[in-house]
Protein backbone atom coordinates (compact mmCIF):
# COMPACT_ATOMS: atom_id res chain seq x y z
CA UNK A 1 0.00 0.00 0.00
CA UNK A 2 1.30 3.43 -0.94
CA UNK A 3 -0.24 6.24 1.10
CA UNK A 4 -0.30 9.97 0.39
CA UNK A 5 -0.73 11.85 3.68
CA UNK A 6 -1.55 15.55 3.49
CA UNK A 7 -0.50 17.53 6.55
CA UNK A 8 2.12 14.94 7.47
CA UNK A 9 3.86 17.25 9.93
CA UNK A 10 0.85 17.74 12.19
CA UNK A 11 -0.02 15.74 15.27
CA UNK A 12 -2.44 13.35 13.58
CA UNK A 13 -0.65 13.38 10.23
CA UNK A 14 2.72 12.44 11.71
CA UNK A 15 1.08 9.59 13.61
CA UNK A 16 -0.61 8.33 10.45
CA UNK A 17 2.76 8.36 8.67
CA UNK A 18 4.50 6.57 11.55
CA UNK A 19 1.77 3.94 11.88
CA UNK A 20 1.83 3.28 8.12
CA UNK A 21 5.60 2.88 8.08
CA UNK A 22 5.31 0.44 11.01
CA UNK A 23 3.06 -1.67 8.77
CA UNK A 24 5.67 -1.50 6.01
CA UNK A 25 3.46 0.66 3.81
CA UNK A 26 5.23 3.19 1.64
CA UNK A 27 4.32 6.82 2.34
CA UNK A 28 4.57 10.22 0.71
CA UNK A 29 3.86 13.11 3.05
CA UNK A 30 3.08 16.73 2.29
CA UNK A 31 3.87 19.81 4.34
CA UNK A 32 2.93 23.48 4.14
CA UNK A 33 6.20 25.28 4.96
CA UNK A 34 8.74 23.43 7.14
CA UNK A 35 9.64 19.84 6.19
CA UNK A 36 8.77 17.51 9.10
CA UNK A 37 11.35 15.20 10.62
CA UNK A 38 9.94 12.04 9.07
CA UNK A 39 11.88 9.35 7.22
CA UNK A 40 9.58 9.20 4.22
CA UNK A 41 9.31 10.93 0.87
CA UNK A 42 8.13 14.51 1.44
CA UNK A 43 6.81 17.24 -0.83
CA UNK A 44 5.71 20.83 -0.24
CA UNK A 45 2.02 21.45 -0.82
CA UNK A 46 -0.43 24.23 -0.08
CA UNK A 47 -3.75 22.40 -0.33
CA UNK A 48 -5.40 25.61 -1.54
CA UNK A 49 -3.41 25.35 -4.78
CA UNK A 50 -5.67 23.11 -6.85
CA UNK A 51 -3.28 22.78 -9.77
CA UNK A 52 -0.48 21.70 -7.44
CA UNK A 53 -2.79 19.29 -5.59
CA UNK A 54 -3.68 17.58 -8.84
CA UNK A 55 -0.01 17.41 -9.84
CA UNK A 56 1.08 15.86 -6.52
CA UNK A 57 -1.67 13.23 -6.58
CA UNK A 58 -0.93 12.28 -10.17
CA UNK A 59 2.84 12.23 -9.65
CA UNK A 60 2.79 10.11 -6.47
CA UNK A 61 0.09 7.73 -7.74
CA UNK A 62 -1.07 6.63 -4.27
CA UNK A 63 -3.27 3.67 -3.41
CA UNK A 64 -5.10 5.92 -0.93
CA UNK A 65 -5.05 9.55 0.21
CA UNK A 66 -5.49 10.67 3.83
CA UNK A 67 -6.23 14.36 4.38
CA UNK A 68 -4.93 15.52 7.75
CA UNK A 69 -4.38 19.11 6.62
CA UNK A 70 -6.68 21.69 8.20
CA UNK A 71 -6.93 25.01 10.00
CA UNK A 72 -7.70 23.75 13.50
CA UNK A 73 -7.25 26.95 15.54
CA UNK A 74 -10.87 27.51 16.53
CA UNK A 75 -10.48 31.21 17.33
CA UNK A 76 -8.40 31.88 14.20
CA UNK A 77 -11.22 30.38 12.14
CA UNK A 78 -13.65 32.79 13.81
CA UNK A 79 -11.41 35.75 12.98
CA UNK A 80 -10.70 34.57 9.43
CA UNK A 81 -13.81 32.76 8.18
CA UNK A 82 -12.84 33.02 4.51
CA UNK A 83 -9.49 31.39 5.18
CA UNK A 84 -11.18 28.70 7.26
CA UNK A 85 -13.63 27.97 4.46
CA UNK A 86 -10.88 27.81 1.84
CA UNK A 87 -8.65 25.44 3.84
CA UNK A 88 -11.25 23.30 5.61
CA UNK A 89 -13.96 23.08 2.95
CA UNK A 90 -12.98 24.14 -0.57
CA UNK A 91 -9.57 22.45 -0.60
CA UNK A 92 -10.79 19.05 0.67
CA UNK A 93 -13.58 19.11 -1.90
CA UNK A 94 -11.11 19.75 -4.71
CA UNK A 95 -8.81 17.01 -3.41
CA UNK A 96 -11.70 14.56 -3.23
CA UNK A 97 -12.61 15.38 -6.83
CA UNK A 98 -9.10 14.49 -8.02
CA UNK A 99 -9.22 11.22 -6.09
CA UNK A 100 -12.61 10.37 -7.56
CA UNK A 101 -11.33 11.02 -11.08
CA UNK A 102 -8.47 8.57 -10.51
CA UNK A 103 -10.51 6.04 -8.48
CA UNK A 104 -8.35 6.58 -5.39
CA UNK A 105 -9.80 5.85 -1.91
CA UNK A 106 -10.00 9.09 0.07
CA UNK A 107 -9.99 9.67 3.84
CA UNK A 108 -10.98 13.03 5.30
CA UNK A 109 -10.58 13.89 8.98
CA UNK A 110 -13.30 15.95 10.64
CA UNK A 111 -14.34 16.98 14.13
CA UNK A 112 -16.92 16.74 16.91
CA UNK A 113 -17.35 20.51 16.55
CA UNK A 114 -19.79 19.91 13.68
CA UNK A 115 -22.30 19.41 16.54
CA UNK A 116 -23.88 22.16 18.64
CA UNK A 117 -23.37 20.45 22.00
CA UNK A 118 -27.01 20.74 23.09
CA UNK A 119 -27.77 17.01 23.10
CA UNK A 120 -28.13 15.15 26.39
CA UNK A 121 -26.72 11.95 24.89
CA UNK A 122 -23.67 11.08 22.85
CA UNK A 123 -23.60 11.93 19.16
CA UNK A 124 -23.55 8.96 16.82
CA UNK A 125 -22.81 9.13 13.11
CA UNK A 126 -26.48 9.66 12.23
CA UNK A 127 -26.88 12.75 14.45
CA UNK A 128 -27.67 15.98 12.64
CA UNK A 129 -24.73 18.43 12.63
CA UNK A 130 -25.38 22.02 13.69
CA UNK A 131 -22.07 23.82 14.33
CA UNK A 132 -22.05 27.00 16.43
CA UNK A 133 -18.71 28.54 15.32
CA UNK A 134 -16.80 29.09 12.08
CA UNK A 135 -14.44 26.19 12.68
CA UNK A 136 -17.31 23.72 12.93
CA UNK A 137 -19.12 25.31 10.00
CA UNK A 138 -16.04 25.11 7.79
CA UNK A 139 -15.37 21.49 8.77
CA UNK A 140 -18.98 20.51 8.11
CA UNK A 141 -18.78 22.23 4.73
CA UNK A 142 -15.64 20.18 4.11
CA UNK A 143 -17.47 16.94 4.88
CA UNK A 144 -20.27 17.95 2.53
CA UNK A 145 -17.87 18.94 -0.26
CA UNK A 146 -15.97 15.66 0.06
CA UNK A 147 -19.19 13.65 -0.14
CA UNK A 148 -20.31 15.61 -3.21
CA UNK A 149 -17.02 15.14 -5.04
CA UNK A 150 -16.21 11.54 -4.12
CA UNK A 151 -18.65 8.65 -4.42
CA UNK A 152 -17.24 6.59 -1.53
CA UNK A 153 -15.16 8.72 0.86
CA UNK A 154 -14.23 7.76 4.40
CA UNK A 155 -14.94 10.60 6.86
CA UNK A 156 -13.49 10.16 10.35
CA UNK A 157 -14.55 12.52 13.14
CA UNK A 158 -12.14 13.05 16.03
CA UNK A 159 -12.55 14.91 19.33
CA UNK A 160 -10.22 16.95 21.60
CA UNK A 161 -7.11 15.52 19.93
CA UNK A 162 -3.85 15.06 21.85
CA UNK A 163 -0.93 12.67 21.86
CA UNK A 164 2.74 12.19 21.08
CA UNK A 165 3.87 14.11 18.01
CA UNK A 166 6.11 12.19 15.62
CA UNK A 167 7.70 15.22 13.95
CA UNK A 168 9.08 18.71 14.66
CA UNK A 169 10.33 17.48 17.15
CA UNK A 170 9.39 13.80 17.48
CA UNK A 171 8.45 12.17 20.76
CA UNK A 172 6.95 15.20 22.49
CA UNK A 173 3.50 15.15 24.11
CA UNK A 174 1.20 17.70 22.49
CA UNK A 175 -2.24 19.10 23.24
CA UNK A 176 -4.20 19.34 26.47
CA UNK A 177 -2.08 16.93 28.58
CA UNK A 178 1.10 18.87 27.77
CA UNK A 179 -0.51 22.18 28.79
CA UNK A 180 -1.79 20.74 32.07
CA UNK A 181 1.47 18.96 32.85
CA UNK A 182 3.64 22.00 32.13
CA UNK A 183 1.56 24.24 34.38
CA UNK A 184 1.65 21.65 37.15
CA UNK A 185 5.42 21.26 36.84
CA UNK A 186 5.76 25.05 37.05
CA UNK A 187 3.62 25.13 40.20
CA UNK A 188 0.98 27.20 38.45
CA UNK A 189 -2.77 26.85 38.96
CA UNK A 190 -4.69 25.04 36.21
CA UNK A 191 -8.25 26.32 35.62
CA UNK A 192 -10.34 23.57 34.05
CA UNK A 193 -13.94 23.52 32.88
CA UNK A 194 -16.46 21.42 34.74
CA UNK A 195 -19.35 22.26 32.39
CA UNK A 196 -17.96 20.90 29.12
CA UNK A 197 -17.85 17.22 28.17
CA UNK A 198 -15.73 15.56 25.47
CA UNK A 199 -14.42 12.15 24.40
CA UNK A 200 -10.68 12.82 23.92
CA UNK A 201 -8.93 11.24 20.95
CA UNK A 202 -5.31 10.10 21.25
CA UNK A 203 -3.63 10.74 17.89
CA UNK A 204 -1.68 7.49 17.83
CA UNK A 205 -4.78 5.40 18.46
CA UNK A 206 -6.75 7.36 15.85
CA UNK A 207 -4.00 6.88 13.27
CA UNK A 208 -3.98 3.09 13.68
CA UNK A 209 -7.77 2.99 13.48
CA UNK A 210 -7.77 5.04 10.27
CA UNK A 211 -5.32 2.59 8.73
CA UNK A 212 -7.46 -0.34 9.89
CA UNK A 213 -10.45 1.23 8.16
CA UNK A 214 -8.42 1.72 4.98
CA UNK A 215 -7.16 -1.85 5.08
CA UNK A 216 -10.75 -3.09 5.28
CA UNK A 217 -11.80 -0.72 2.46
CA UNK A 218 -14.38 0.95 4.71
CA UNK A 219 -16.33 3.98 3.54
CA UNK A 220 -18.88 6.28 5.15
CA UNK A 221 -18.56 8.12 8.46
CA UNK A 222 -16.99 6.88 11.70
CA UNK A 223 -16.45 8.45 15.09
CA UNK A 224 -13.02 7.68 16.54
CA UNK A 225 -12.39 8.69 20.16
CA UNK A 226 -11.98 7.11 23.58
CA UNK A 227 -14.94 5.52 25.37
CA UNK A 228 -14.78 7.99 28.28
CA UNK A 229 -17.03 11.07 28.24
CA UNK A 230 -15.28 13.49 30.59
CA UNK A 231 -14.99 17.15 31.55
CA UNK A 232 -11.65 18.90 31.05
CA UNK A 233 -11.46 19.01 34.86
CA UNK A 234 -11.78 15.21 35.07
CA UNK A 235 -9.20 14.89 32.29
CA UNK A 236 -6.91 17.17 34.27
CA UNK A 237 -7.35 15.12 37.44
CA UNK A 238 -6.25 11.99 35.56
CA UNK A 239 -3.13 13.79 34.31
CA UNK A 240 -2.32 15.23 37.75
CA UNK A 241 -2.45 11.78 39.31
CA UNK A 242 0.09 10.50 36.81
CA UNK A 243 2.59 13.33 37.28
CA UNK A 244 2.11 13.33 41.05
CA UNK A 245 1.44 17.07 41.41
CA UNK A 246 -0.51 18.76 44.24
CA UNK A 247 -4.28 18.49 43.82
CA UNK A 248 -4.61 22.08 45.04
CA UNK A 249 -3.20 23.34 41.73
CA UNK A 250 -6.34 22.23 39.85
CA UNK A 251 -9.12 24.82 39.82
CA UNK A 252 -12.73 24.30 38.79
CA UNK A 253 -13.80 26.75 36.12
CA UNK A 254 -16.66 27.38 33.70
CA UNK A 255 -16.72 27.60 29.94
CA UNK A 256 -18.35 31.03 30.36
CA UNK A 257 -15.38 32.32 32.39
CA UNK A 258 -13.17 32.67 29.33
CA UNK A 259 -13.85 35.35 26.73
CA UNK A 260 -12.87 33.95 23.34
CA UNK A 261 -13.86 34.86 19.76
CA UNK A 262 -15.45 31.47 19.06
CA UNK A 263 -18.14 29.68 21.03
CA UNK A 264 -17.44 26.16 22.25
CA UNK A 265 -20.11 23.46 22.43
CA UNK A 266 -20.76 22.16 25.94
CA UNK A 267 -21.23 18.47 25.18
CA UNK A 268 -19.74 16.79 22.12
CA UNK A 269 -19.11 13.28 23.40
CA UNK A 270 -18.99 10.93 20.43
CA UNK A 271 -20.71 7.57 20.33
CA UNK A 272 -18.03 5.09 19.27
CA UNK A 273 -20.31 2.07 18.98
CA UNK A 274 -20.04 1.95 15.20
CA UNK A 275 -16.25 1.65 15.14
CA UNK A 276 -16.35 -0.84 18.02
CA UNK A 277 -18.85 -3.00 16.16
CA UNK A 278 -16.86 -2.75 12.94
CA UNK A 279 -13.76 -4.30 14.51
CA UNK A 280 -15.38 -6.23 17.38
CA UNK A 281 -13.23 -4.47 19.96
CA UNK A 282 -13.68 -1.69 22.48
CA UNK A 283 -12.22 1.72 21.97
CA UNK A 284 -9.77 2.56 24.78
CA UNK A 285 -10.83 4.38 27.93
CA UNK A 286 -9.17 7.69 28.77
CA UNK A 287 -7.08 5.82 31.36
CA UNK A 288 -5.93 3.35 28.70
CA UNK A 289 -4.90 6.17 26.38
CA UNK A 290 -3.01 8.05 29.08
CA UNK A 291 -1.21 4.84 29.99
CA UNK A 292 -0.12 4.62 26.35
CA UNK A 293 1.74 7.92 26.71
CA UNK A 294 4.08 6.02 29.02
CA UNK A 295 6.88 8.05 30.58
CA UNK A 296 6.51 10.83 27.97
CA UNK A 297 3.85 12.45 30.14
CA UNK A 298 6.44 12.96 32.87
CA UNK A 299 8.83 14.78 30.57
CA UNK A 300 8.78 18.44 29.58
CA UNK A 301 9.66 19.52 26.02
CA UNK A 302 13.32 19.74 26.94
CA UNK A 303 13.33 16.09 28.00
CA UNK A 304 13.56 16.73 31.73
Amino acid sequence: MHLLVLGAGGLVGSNVVTAAVAREWSVTGTYRSEPPTLDVSLTELDIRNRKRVRSVVRRTSPDAVVNCAALTDVDACEREPDRARTVNADAPGALAAVCEEDAIPFVHLSTDYVFDGRADTRYDESATPNPIQEYGRSKLAGEQAVRRQHDTPLVVRLSFVYGIGRANPPGVVAGFPAWVRDRLHAGESVPLFTDQRVTPTRAGQAAKTVLDLLRERCTGTYHVACRSCVTPYEFGVAIRERVDAPATLLERSSITAVDRPASRPRQTCLDVGEIENRFSRNQPSLADDLDALDDRLHRTDDGS
